[in-house]
This record gives structure tokens, C-alpha cells and sequence, in this order.
């Protein structure tokens, strides 16, 4: 795939635009995304600091913010929309290891190339520092550090979560923990409904599942024909979460 350059904005601090996740017209300040983002660990001067050295980014849907083996100059905060990560495998089969939602940040692991590929599923709009300069703000703040190891340590764990789900469990079970698992993930930033929204499509639940896309479908209209699910044009919507519980459990 080819990595095409977004549109870039100046940083919220010199501009007034409106936002799904709320007015920026103040930078930071203002953004509800920084309450379960890193930023929320920020006082008023510290986050204009941090504002000074971002700059906010839009992508399309399915262009990539940056490839696999691309060299990792760039530390992302993603404030709106979803971002599919995935990496080849060297017979050519994608494999995605997960999604970022709003808050999450891509690009703090240590290295110095991208060990995944990053594409957006929706309209996608970041926060993009410069790895530099957001690893110097970072090491003259301890509590901003402290607030990266929660966010390393929240990654390990979807990264677990991941494990469990291609290892021994039933197309159903995956699924169950799926929608459960992203039910959770919207509710962390707010996002508490019985629908799940799903913009992705099925060929990603599958690569992400480790199933083929007949069986995510088949399984899915398994689940809404016994009443535990119902498929809306927006995502699905949990019906039976006692049932579910059970499923991602076994």
C-alpha cells in the first residue's frame, strides 16, 4: 500500500474548528479526549507545551498513517475515528494485531521502525509529535511517564487478549470475545451503549480473528438467529450479555 500525506492543520492552539469529540477552538484544554488520554495527566501550561510541539492530522479512509518497516520518526495520539494495525507475514497473508480507538497512542514502542502497519478504517484525525520532542516533554515529566507505562501496560494486555483469542477457543467463542472486548474499549472512552459499533469490515474481523470471513459471518448470523445478537447497519448490538459472558469465557 502506499502512504499518502494527509491533510495537516496547524496545532489546535491557532485555529477554531469544530470536532466530534468536542470544541478545540482551546487546544488540549478543551478536547475530551485528553480525559483518557495521556494528556489527562497534564496541568493547563503543560498541555499548551505539549500542543506546541503537536500537530493535528486527518487521514481518509484506508490511508495508511504509516507502513510496516517505515522508519518510526513519529509518535501518534489518535483523538477521533479507528485505525486498523497489521502486519505481513512473509508468505504474504495480512494479519491485523488490533485497533486503536480514540486515546490511544501508536509509535511509543522503542524502535526504530514500525514493526506494524497503521491504515485508517474511518476518517481518522491524530495528534502527531515528533518523536524528539515528545520523548524530551516526556522525560522532564515523570507523571506524563508514569501515564505512558499505564498506556504500555493497557497494549500488553489487548496484546494478551490477542494471544488468547488464536489460541484454542471455537469461531463463536472469538467472536463473543470480540464484541465484548470492543464493547469494553468504547466504554473506556465514554462510548457505553448495547450496540458496538464496527466500521470495519468483515475481511478484518477475520484477519484479526484468525477465521476466514465465511465463518465471521456465519457465525454472527448464528448468534442473532438465537436472539444473543442483533446486526445493525452500525456495528451489532449485544442482546444477551449473560450468553456472551459465557462464550468468551469458555
Amino acid at each position: 500500500m502506499t502512504f499518502v500525506e494527509p491533510f495537516a492543520e496547524p496545532c489546535a492552539r491557532s485555529a477554531k474548528r469544530d470536532c466530534r469529540h468536542g470544541s478545540i477552538e482551546n487546544g488540549c484544554e478543551i478536547c475530551k479526549v485528553r480525559l483518557f488520554s495521556v494528556r489527562g495527566a497534564l496541568e493547563s501550561s503543560e498541555l499548551e507545551e505539549l500542543d506546541r510541539i503537536s500537530q493535528v492530522k486527518k487521514f481518509s479512509p484506508k490511508t495508511m498513517l504509516f507502513d510496516q518497516g517505515a522508519l518510526a520518526d513519529s509518535v501518534f495520539n489518535v483523538t477521533e475515528g479507528v485505525v486498523r494495525l497489521y502486519r505481513f507475514l512473509p508468505d504474504g497473508r495480512r494479519q491485523i494485531v488490533g485497533f486503536a480507538l480514540p486515546g490511544d497512542f501508536l509509535g511509543l514502542a522503542l524502535m526504530d521502525r514500525h514493526s506494524v502497519a497503521a491504515e485508517a478504517v474511518t476518517q481518522v484525525r491524530v495528534c502527531r509529535f515528533a518523536r524528539p520532542a515528545f520523548l524530551g516533554c516526556v522525560d522532564r515529566k515523570p507523571h506524563l511517564l508514569r501515564r505512558l507505562h499505564e498506556f504500555v501496560g493497557h497494549e500488553l494486555s489487548l496484546a494478551q487478549d490477542q494471544m488468547l483469542l488464536l489460541g484454542r477457543r471455537t469461531a463463536e467463542e472469538k467472536v463473543a470475545a470480540f464484541l465484548l472486548n470492543f464493547q469494553m474499549r468504547y466504554a473506556r472512552i465514554g462510548a457505553t451503549s448495547e450496540t458496538v459499533p464496527l466500521p470495519m469490515c468483515r475481511q478484518d474481523i477475520a484477519d484479526y480473528l484468525g477465521l476466514t470471513i465465511e465463518t465471521v459471518s456465519r457465525t454472527l448470523t448464528k448468534l442473532a438467529r438465537e436472539k444473543v445478537v442483533a446486526i445493525v447497519p452500525d456495528g451489532v448490538r449485544l442482546l444477551s450479555l449473560e450468553r456472551l459472558d459465557r462464550l468468551a469465557a469458555a
